[in-house]
C-alpha cells in the first residue's frame, strides 16, 4: 500500500510538470523560440500556446520592446590632438527574435562594443570645436554606421545620442578666457557702434536743425522784401497823388512832403546809436502847421471822394513861423 501511494504522488508530479511543459503562456512585449531537440523552428508570439513536452522546448526569451543601453564613458583623441570623455545612450527595438537570438552571443554587449568604436571613429574625425557644437552631425553618423551594422541581428537602432563631452580641465580654462575675450570684445565693438549711431543722429539733427534755420531766414527775407516792395508801391502811390494835387494847385501837397521828411529826419537823429542826449532848438508852430496842411490835404482827398464833380476850392494855407 505505500508502494502504491508514492506511485501516485511520482505520477502526479510528472504530469503536473508535463503540464507545465505542454501549456505555455508567452506575455505581451516578448516573443520565445521554440527547438526541437535544441534546432530552432519558429517563434512563439504573446498568447496561449501548446508544445510536446520533451520534443519541443523554450528556447531563448526575447524582448521586443524598445530599449535602452548606457554607452560607458571613455576618452577619445580628436583629430586636433585633444583628449576628450565622452559617454551617450542607445535606443533599439528588437525586429526578428530568431536573428536576435541566434545571430550575435550577447546582444546588449555588442551593440555597445559597436557604438563605442564608432565613437572613437566619427569624433576623432573632428576638431575639438567641431565635436562640441556638431552633436547633432556626430549622432547622425553613429546612427547611420551602427543601423546598418545591427542589422544582421534582427535589432533596428532608433537614435543614439551623445549625452556628454568632456574637455580635459586645462582646456576648459582656457575656453573660458577665450569666451570671456572675445565677450570683451564684442561689448567693446558695440559701445563703438553706439557712440558712431549717437554721432550720426547728432549731426543729421544739426544738418535738419541749419537747414530749417536756413529755410525761416530765407523766408524772413521773402516777406521782409515783400514788405519793402508794397512800401515802395505805396510811396509811389502816395507820390503819384500828390503829384496830381501839385499839378492841380494845391499847395497842401508840398507841405504833406515837408513834413514827412521833417518827422523822418527828427526821429532818425533821436534813434541815433551815438547819441545819448539830444538837446536842439526847434520851432514847434512849423511842425504843427505841416501836420495841419496834411490833415486838410487828407479831408480834401476824402471831399473829392464823396463828390468828384464838385471841385473843392482848396483852403488858405496855414500860418507857419518858417
Amino acid at each position: 500500500m505505500g508502494t502504491g501511494v508514492f506511485l501516485a504522488i511520482v505520477l502526479a508530479i510528472a504530469g503536473i510538470i508535463v503540464l507545465f511543459k505542454t501549456v505555455r503562456m508567452v506575455p505581451q512585449g516578448f516573443e520565445w523560440t521554440v527547438e526541437r531537440f535544441g534546432k530552432y523552428t519558429h517563434s512563439m508570439t504573446p498568447g496561449l500556446h501548446f508544445l510536446i513536452p520533451i520534443v519541443y522546448g523554450v528556447g531563448r526569451k526575447i524582448n521586443m520592446m524598445e530599449q535602452v543601453l548606457d554607452v560607458p564613458s571613455q576618452d577619445v583623441i580628436t583629430r586636433d590632438n585633444a583628449v576628450v570623455r565622452v559617454d551617450g545612450v542607445v535606443f533599439f527595438q528588437v525586429l526578428d527574435a530568431a536573428k536576435a537570438a541566434y545571430e550575435v552571443s550577447n546582444l546588449e554587449i555588442a551593440t555597445i562594443a559597436l557604438v563605442q568604436t564608432n565613437i572613437r571613429t566619427v569624433i576623432g574625425s573632428m576638431d575639438l570645436d567641431e565635436s562640441l557644437s556638431n552633436r547633432e552631425t556626430i549622432n547622425a553618423q553613429l546612427l547611420n554606421v551602427v543601423d546598418q551594422a545591427t542589422n544582421p541581428w534582427g535589432i533596428k537602432v532608433t537614435r543614439i545620442e551623445i549625452r556628454d563631452i568632456q574637455p580635459p580641465r586645462d582646456l576648459i580654462d582656457s575656453m573660458a578666457r577665450q569666451m570671456k575675450a572675445e565677450r570683451e570684445r564684442r561689448a567693446v565693438i558695440l559701445e563703438a557702434e553706439g557712440h558712431r549711431q549717437s554721432a550720426i543722429l547728432r549731426a543729421e539733427g544739426e544738418k535738419q536743425a541749419a537747414i530749417l534755420e536756413a529755410e525761416g531766414e530765407r523766408e524772413a527775407a521773402f516777406r521782409e522784401a515783400e514788405a519793402r516792395e508794397r512800401l515802395a508801391e505805396a510811396e509811389a502811390k502816395a507820390t503819384e497823388m500828390v503829384s496830381n494835387a501839385i499839378a492841380q494847385g494845391d499847395v497842401q501837397a508840398i507841405n504833406y512832403f515837408v513834413a514827412q521828411k521833417y518827422v523822418e529826419a527828427f526821429k532818425e537823429l533821436a534813434t541815433a546809436p551815438n547819441q545819448k542826449f539830444v538837446l536842439m532848438p526847434m520851432e514847434s508852430s512849423g511842425l504843427i502847421g505841416s501836420i495841419a496842411g496834411i490833415g486838410e490835404l487828407a479831408r480834401e482827398a476824402l471831399g473829392h471822394q464823396k463828390s468828384p464833380s464838385a471841385r473843392v476850392p482848396p483852403p488858405p494855407p496855414p500860418r507857419t513861423g518858417l
